[in-house]
């Protein structure tokens, strides 16, 4: 069965442990602007860039070294007419081995060409875990958004025009 929920898949040398641990830390891939804990099962937490994204997020599934389940709780983009986009969404991480490697597959389930921000989602997720989440997991230094600065989404904004 083919599935059109956003998906990217990362490799690594480092081991599923190290690659748990990464993802669990949204602070130091995601972005900074995140209040409340990441990493606590049943815990809520907030992320916003400026206006133009905010997202209450929520850890629903843990089995530690292999999946994480992320639930949006409450999402908000000021650039799209329906604001229900994201809602009730889930972020699956899956850690798996694949040869010597350690293999993350993350997908949005419920993030789907159809709707009206996957274009700039696609770009914004794509940057996120084939680069910062990619480069903390390999070398311990993701690239997040800086409190209250510009970083990668400021680039996704110029690129797609967004206020």
């Amino acid at each position: 069965m083919t599935t059109s929920d956003y998906s990217a898949t990362i490799l690594v040398d480092q081991n599923k442990a190290t690659a748990f641990n990464a993802i669990k830390n949204f602070r130091a891939w995601w972005s900074e602007e995140i209040d409340g804990n990441t990493d606590q099962l049943n815990e809520e937490f907030f992320y916003h860039y400026k206006d133009i994204h905010l997202c209450k997020i929520k850890l629903i599934e843990i089995i530690p070294d292999k999946k994480l389940v992320y639930q949006v709780v409450d999402n908000q983009f000021n650039f799209t007419k329906d604001k229900t986009e994201w809602i009730d969404t889930k972020l699956i991480f899956e850690i798996t081995n694949e040869g010597d490697k350690t293999k993350v597959r993350f997908t949005h389930e419920g993030l789907v060409p159809d709707y009206e921000c996957y274009d700039v989602c696609f770009d914004a997720w794509t940057g996120y875990i084939k680069k910062s989440l990619y480069n903390l997991i390999t070398t311990g230094k993701g690239e997040p958004n800086p409190l209250e600065g510009e970083g990668f989404n400021a680039q996704i904004v110029e690129k797609w025009k967004l206020k």
